[in-house]
């Protein structure tokens, strides 16, 4: 843990915004239905960018996982580690 800092990733609004900005880019709702589909590596369009999009949500996540995320049980853990060594 960084400076013994407890950080809870559920009050930072840009946290929020960028997870929903992510996943509206993994719905294809902004295609046209009747627009022509290309394919690119064997996949449809709108089926492609919902791949990268899943990609992106995931690497973002664990993102957050890793920088963001450092709650009050790992501190009790470390402790709790502590006392049954001693």
């Amino acid at each position: 843990m960084k400076n013994g800092q407890v950080k809870e990733p559920i009050h930072k609004k840009w946290i929020w915004i960028v997870l929903a900005l992510i996943t509206l880019g993994i719905v294809p709702w902004y295609f046209p239905a009747a627009a022509t589909e290309p394919y690119i590596l064997g996949f449809p369009l709108w089926a492609f960018i919902s791949t990268i999009f899943s990609i992106i949500l995931c690497g973002y996540l664990s993102w957050l996982c890793v920088n963001e995320w450092n709650i009050v049980e790992d501190q009790e853990e470390a402790d709790k580690a502590k006392g049954d060594k001693g």
